[in-house]
């Protein structure tokens, strides 16, 4: 902090003043109102200043309001780059979330000692898998052959109105 007079301490001030004539300062009375004045004003921005740095909320929610405006400022540059990054970290939060909720489910199978059932719970799960997949398969495989059914008919159809 600088004092009115240039030094950056206050003894400074007056140990300059005393090396030069003896005096510490203005001996005119609207000189040393104008110094008091000044001083005033500065001690006043300090403590403005001080003030800000020590205000933590206030300051966090100047942080977030220029975080908001600088993901505004980066959506309107160019959106598909947000809504990637944005769909990318909800992958990556699901992520942590599925491997969060089977390490748990591990943790409590292997506290309650139920290792076999929980071996059991995958070999039945991975046996559903196959069937719903081979039932899958089944299903499209109908879907494709009334296709080409229907085809046949509508091209039979066709036949015999031109005729």
């Amino acid at each position: 902090m600088t004092t009115p007079s240039g030094s950056s301490r206050p003894d400074d001030a007056a140990r300059t003043g005393a090396a030069a004539g003896g005096t510490s300062g203005p001996t005119d009375p609207d000189a040393i109102k104008a110094e008091i004045e000044a001083t005033r004003e500065q001690l006043g921005r300090t403590v403005d200043e001080l003030s800000h740095r020590l205000d933590v909320p206030a300051r966090a929610k100047e942080g977030a309001a220029r975080a908001k405006d600088t993901a505004v400022e980066t959506y309107r540059e160019s959106p598909p780059a947000v809504v990637g990054a944005g769909a990318g970290l909800a992958g990556l939060i699901g992520l942590v979330v599925w491997r969060r909720r089977r390490k748990r489910r591990r943790a409590a199978a292997a506290a309650t000692g139920s290792a076999a059932a929980l071996a059991q719970a995958r070999a039945e799960a991975r046996v559903a898998r196959k069937k719903a997949a081979r039932e899958a398969a089944r299903a499209r495989k109908a879907v494709a052959r009334n296709a080409q059914r229907s085809k046949r008919r509508t091209r039979k159809a066709t036949r015999k109105v031109r005729k």
